[in-house]
């Protein structure tokens, strides 16, 4: 039988979000029952309810940073029970067949992985995210959240965390490894913490030094403004690595400029635009453009434990639900240091 819970929802495209009512199914064999406690918002909420990455799903409920508590139990669930503290990232499903998630990539799962919100789930029925008291996931697809992270600084992590651990880990970063990050927004924010845990040298490239004395409080070396032209020439050839977090079109060639051979960019913002590029910008120094989508749950359980073994929780600005629409026009003028958080107490 399905219960109706609180949520804020977006009814139509562009439209405020306002409170609601949404469905939740049963509580199935394998699925937990979780208290939301803190959501965080994410730039792709704001994208997806504004159609930005095409048409969506509405009325939509957004949210796939979330943190709670589990609440009830299915009677096969053996990976968490009543009163844990777990967390739900940006997907509730996959195939759980097909080779990427057999691998445990199961965020590019061959058939489609289930969208946290704004896709349809096995069953037909749409799925609704983290802006809401309560969420029904199947164990499988639920994160356990470590003791030393409070759950609303861990929030964001379930999707800002991987991220940008999945990139810096598959490429590597570390000691004697020279990383560049892109953007010091909510993604970025975490980039440089994680970054600098892992033991790379640690540079922020930001549009100015406004943010100069967060970024070097946050784990950074170096601090650059990419709005300085001399910027790209005194750095050219620098870096084996840089993660670009922003969502606005960039030069890719002239970051491309500051890599070193066989450097990569990875992107993991995602501009709603296409971009352009001279292939001559990767071909000479053999440099790799790639991308990178958050990460598979052990790896996210993965990354949630380092967090905790390192004590890196995001930088939030804690509010009520009736703030989200406040909040969004604000992450749209980059208003926020640097991870907004619903408490959804307030829902």
């Amino acid at each position: 039988m399905t219960t109706n819970v609180h949520a804020y929802a977006a009814p139509a495209a562009h439209a405020p979000l306002e409170r609601t009512t949404v469905p939740r199914r049963a509580v199935g064999e394998h699925d937990v029952l979780i208290e939301i406690k803190y959501a965080g918002i994410c730039h792709s909420d704001i994208h997806q309810a504004k159609n930005g990455w095409g048409e969506g799903i509405f009325p939509m409920v957004p949210g796939h940073e979330i943190a709670g508590i589990v609440t009830e139990v299915g009677s096969g669930v053996t990976r968490h029970k009543a009163g844990d503290r777990v967390g739900v990232g940006c997907f509730v499903d996959s195939c759980r067949q097909c080779e990427y998630c057999l691998q445990g990539l199961e965020q590019y799962c061959t058939q489609g992985m289930t969208g946290t919100y704004n896709a349809l789930g096995k069953d037909g029925e749409p799925t609704y995210g983290g802006y809401s008291t309560h969420i029904v996931v199947d164990e499988n697809y639920t994160l356990r959240i470590p003791e030393g992270l409070p759950l609303d600084t861990a929030a964001p992590l379930l999707c800002a965390g991987i991220t940008l651990y999945s990139p810096l880990a598959h490429w590597k970063a570390g000691p004697g490894k020279n990383v560049a990050i892109v953007g010091l927004g909510g993604l970025g924010h975490m980039g440089v913490k994680i970054a600098h845990a892992l033991g790379a040298e640690v540079t922020v490239l930001s549009q100015s030094l406004r943010k100069q004395e967060d970024g070097f409080r946050l784990g950074a070396d170096h601090f650059h403004a990419t709005g300085d032209p001399e910027t790209f020439e005194k750095l050219a050839g620098t870096f084996d690595l840089i993660v670009s977090t922003v969502s606005a079109p960039l030069d890719l060639g002239a970051y491309l400029g500051l890599l070193r051979t066989d450097g990569a960019l990875v992107n993991v913002g995602a501009p709603e635009e296409p971009v352009s590029l001279n292939l001559f910008s990767v071909i000479g120094g053999r440099k790799t453009l790639a991308g990178s989508m958050i990460g598979g749950i052990a790896e996210t359980q993965e990354m949630l434990d380092f967090c905790a073994e390192h004590g890196l929780g995001a930088e939030i600005e804690l509010i009520r639900a009736d703030q989200i629409n406040e909040a969004y026009e604000r992450v749209l003028k980059s208003d926020v240091r640097y991870r907004f958080v619903i408490d959804a107490a307030t829902i």
